[in-house]
């Protein structure tokens, strides 16, 4: 059996009050806030991954991939 991946692209951007925001715009509504750009992307992986599983579990999601990957652009 071949794996599929399944890329996931985490957007980065700084807040006026310093704050950083990660979203992932294949996943609508996976968007968080973190002190550093490390802990906004750490927030977004965890939360992706949760949505991923609640989709799957109730039939909202076909498999598309049996792993996921992140990316974040430079």
């Amino acid at each position: 059996m071949r794996l599929r991946r399944m890329t996931l692209t985490i957007r980065l951007l700084r807040e006026t009050d310093g704050r950083w925001i990660a979203g992932i715009p294949e996943l609508p509504g996976v968007t968080v806030y973190g002190e550093t750009p490390a802990q906004a992307e750490l927030r977004a992986k965890g939360l992706a991954l949760r949505v991923i599983a609640e989709e799957l579990e109730h039939g909202e999601m076909l498999p598309m991939a049996d792993i996921p990957r992140f990316s974040v652009p430079a």
